[in-house]
């Protein structure tokens, strides 16, 4: 299933023109680090990432589907920071030091860790 969430991840970026400079799949949580265009707001993109990923992880997984039944798959709440004060190497650092292990594939440094 963390397999699948990157690709969804990759495919939502790639369609809204979002480079992923860095990601990390854990098991309960996600860290990406991105280059947006300018005309997306930060709400955009996790509207479009976190609706888009859940819609389809859902359909594909139907333990998912029972496990959250009236629920969201996803936290309300998100955290967003521009990389103004921290340097993006300082940011990409931290994400390769989560607990990933898969290696990356596609292009980015975007790892799973496995369950």
């Amino acid at each position: 299933m963390g397999k699948r969430l990157r690709d969804l991840v990759r495919e939502i970026c790639r369609t809204h023109e979002i480079e992923i400079l860095e990601g990390s799949v854990s098991r309960d949580h996600v860290h990406v680090l991105l280059s947006c265009p300018p005309n997306l707001s930060p709400s955009k993109v996790m509207q479009y990432i976190k609706g888009k990923s859940s819609r389809k992880l859902m359909m594909e997984f139907k333990h998912i589907q029972k496990q959250y039944w009236g629920r969201h798959l996803w936290a309300r709440g998100y955290f967003v920071a521009t990389s103004g004060n921290v340097t993006d190497e300082a940011i990409m650092e931290y994400i390769r030091q989560q607990d990933g292990t898969e290696p990356s594939d596609g292009g980015e440094n975007f790892k799973v860790t496995p369950a």
